[in-house]
C-alpha cells in the first residue's frame, strides 16, 4: 500500500486493501473522537466506523472485521485500514471529526475509494 494513496483514496480488485489517513487538529474539549463516513452514489452517507473519546470504536456491521480505524497519538493522524475489500464498498469517504455537542462532521471532499471484481 501506498500511504499517499490511501489518504486520497485509490482503486483496488476485490479482495485488495486500503489504507485511509486523516489529520485532525486539536479541537480540545470540543473534540468527541473521530469516524469515517462514506457516501456511494444514488445512496444515503453512512457511518461505517467511529472511535470515541474513551478509545471504543464502534463499525458497521457490514465492515465488521474488515475494517480498523485506528489513531498516531503523536502525529494526531487517524487512519481507516480497509481490508478484503468488496465491490458495495465503493463510495466516497470521508474522516469526521466529533465536535462536542454537535456530533460527527464530514468536512472536504473526501477520499475516492473504488473496488472492482
Amino acid at each position: 500500500q501506498d500511504p499517499l494513496v490511501g489518504s486520497g483514496g485509490g482503486s483496488v480488485q476485490a479482495g485488495g486493501s486500503l489504507n485511509l489517513s486523516c489529520p485532525v487538529s486539536t479541537y480540545g474539549r470540543r473534540t468527541c473522537g473521530m469516524g469515517w463516513y462514506r457516501q456511494a452514489l444514488e445512496k444515503e452517507r453512512e457511518l461505517v466506523a467511529s472511535i470515541d473519546k474513551d478509545g471504543t470504536t464502534t463499525y458497521k456491521d457490514s465492515v465488521e472485521g474488515r475494517f480498523a480505524i485506528s489513531q498516531d497519538n503523536p502525529s494526531n493522524t487517524f487512519y481507516l485500514q480497509m481490508n478484503s475489500l468488496k465491490t458495495e464498498d465503493t463510495a466516497v469517504y470521508f474522516c469526521a471529526p466529533c465536535l462536542e455537542g454537535i456530533g460527527f462532521v464530514a468536512w472536504g471532499k473526501g477520499s475516492q475509494v473504488t473496488v472492482s471484481s
